[in-house]
């Protein structure tokens, strides 16, 4: 069943996040966006995700652009990087791209940030979609308009707010995907219910069996309400000046550990990971109570997400958390929880506040 949300910035229409089970509509739904007459697309996708649907893709697109290339680098966060950036600037160069044409980020979040990033600073700023193809990139990633890439060892340090034209959801494609990176997709999925319903939150555990077998009907289902979350606090707060900043709840110790994991544990892993820290921090010092901590550790860990981590040193931990974008100042602005579906921002955190939580989830 087709779903469409729209987007809007500044009270203002911005783009419509199309839910789809195939690619077969995808013509369609181009063609409703408005004031495009684009003759260039370039495709940017990943080693894994080319494979799978380059071709399905690319001859689809040949129906809507006189011209389809592609751009296909090796998968993985060690390819989000300005090097790769650089790579792509220069195909676009070479191909003679100009402001008039498009790309598309066909793959998970390290590609639609990597490409959105290349189409915010192209001749300074150049059309793009997101065709998300992870779970996490559908429900989380692809929408809002944050790009970016990591810089040395700092994760999402260099980046903009660049809103695309168009976000492409084919459902299906999850069928494709690895259960590690699916679960690792619940992890952001889990946090929408978290920080803003518990009724999402509730029926996410209701439903966990049918969830985890991707029976069609709930994952659209699933899809359509993180979506709305998301966009939602994305259309309150677009720049993360204020309530946008709940969406990273868990984040905080989520990608120190990513960072010092060198990125061998997928992102939303590591966000399991920081959403015990930080639900621990909500029960210590705000109003979650001892049976919700425990009930998320539960939830967390039935769909297959881990909450501790082995062989890191508190301290190095510690230091990474420093290090974050998301520090104000000398303070870090810790995302926790008042209840369930209430996030609460707290900048008042100490190092020993930081590591008891440290404590928590390291075993």
């Amino acid at each position: 069943m087709s779903q469409k949300l729209e987007v809007k910035y500044e009270g203002k229409f911005c783009y419509n996040i199309h839910i789809e089970n195939s690619f077969s509509d995808f013509s369609k739904a181009y063609a409703s966006v408005s004031g495009l007459n684009c003759k260039k697309l370039c495709i940017v996708t990943d080693s894994n995700v080319a494979k799978l649907y380059l071709n399905e893709m690319e001859n689809i697109c040949k129906k809507q652009f006189e011209v389809v290339e592609s751009f296909i680098f090796d998968a993985g966060e060690a390819s989000k990087n300005l090097s790769v950036v650089e790579k792509l600037y220069q195909k676009l160069i070479n191909s003679r791209f100009d402001r008039k044409d498009m790309l598309m980020a066909l793959g998970g979040g390290v590609v639609g940030d990597l490409t959105g990033f290349t189409a915010a600073t192209y001749l300074r700023g150049i059309s793009f979609i997101q065709v998300p193809t992870t779970l996490l990139s559908q429900v989380d990633s692809s929408i809002g308009g944050k790009t970016g890439v990591d810089f040395l060892q700092y994760k999402n340090m260099v980046g903009a707010f660049y809103m695309p034209k168009m976000v492409y959801i084919n459902t299906a494609v999850l069928h494709s995907l690895p259960e590690v990176q699916f679960q690792s997709g619940m992890g952001e999925v889990i946090k929408h219910g978290l920080i803003k319903s518990a009724n999402y939150y509730q029926w996410l555990k209701d439903n966990r069996s049918a969830i985890c077998s991707l029976d069609d009907a709930v994952m659209e289902k699933l899809i359509f309400e993180s979506c709305k979350i998301k966009k939602r606090v994305v259309e309150e707060d677009p720049k993360e000046q204020g309530i946008r900043a709940h969406l990273n709840f868990g984040h905080t110790l989520g990608h120190a550990i990513e960072k010092l994991s060198e990125f061998s544990l997928y992102h939303g892993q590591c966000v399991s990971i920081g959403i015990n820290g930080a639900a621990f921090l909500s029960m210590k010092n705000h109003g979650l109570s001892k049976t919700d901590y425990e009930d998320i550790l539960k939830t967390l860990t039935s769909f297959g997400l881990p909450v501790t981590v082995k062989n890191y040193s508190k301290t190095q931990v510690l230091s990474a958390t420093k290090s974050d974008k998301k520090m104000e100042g000398n303070h870090i602005k810790f995302v926790v929880l008042d209840s369930l579906g209430d996030a609460t921002i707290d900048k008042s955190y100490t190092d020993d506040d930081l590591l008891q939580a440290i404590d928590v989830v390291i075993d």
